[in-house]
């Protein structure tokens, strides 16, 4: 299972921005661009879904640039990855991945199903209660937080 660049660099330029949103600071698609090294064209394309995906506010004018529509901690992981990529399963996946006929040949009793609603599920376990917030911290802290999130059960 592969997560999309969408996904990754959507992430990366939420955590750019993210960074600045406490002092009140902007970031221009230019500035995100070099620090992230992803072209300007990916970047505003990136930016765009995000924004209409109610995670950004765009400025306009000579002190313009992008900044969080809300506080990191307000912004959860799940709801940006479903709107950078979607979910990896939901209710529609067997039709579209029915092969050349019109219904799945095996959607009476589909093991396959359950395998991506399994791990669909989990992923969702996982994402539900993470904010980008949690991921501004380092990586230990990040670990430490997901270990203490399933021992009080806020993940499974």
């Amino acid at each position: 299972m592969k997560f999309s660049t969408q996904e990754e660099y959507g992430l990366r330029l939420l955590l750019r921005i993210a960074k600045f949103y406490s002092v009140g600071k902007t970031l221009t698609i230019p500035e995100i661009s070099k620090a992230e090294k992803i072209s300007h064209h990916n970047v505003g394309k990136i930016l765009r879904i995000l924004r209409m995906g109610g995670f950004l506010i765009a400025e306009r004018g000579q002190i313009g640039g992008y900044t969080l529509s809300r506080p990191p901690e307000q912004i959860k992981i799940k709801d940006v990855l479903y709107v950078l990529g979607g979910k990896l399963y939901d209710d529609s996946f067997c039709q579209i991945h029915a092969g050349s006929t019109s219904f799945c040949t095996n959607s009476i009793d589909c093991s396959l199903r359950s395998l991506w609603k399994v791990i669909q599920d989990a992923i969702d376990s996982i994402i539900e209660n993470i904010t980008l917030k949690d991921l501004l911290n380092s990586e230990k802290y990040f670990f430490q937080f997901i270990h203490d999130s399933k021992s009080i059960g806020l993940t499974n």
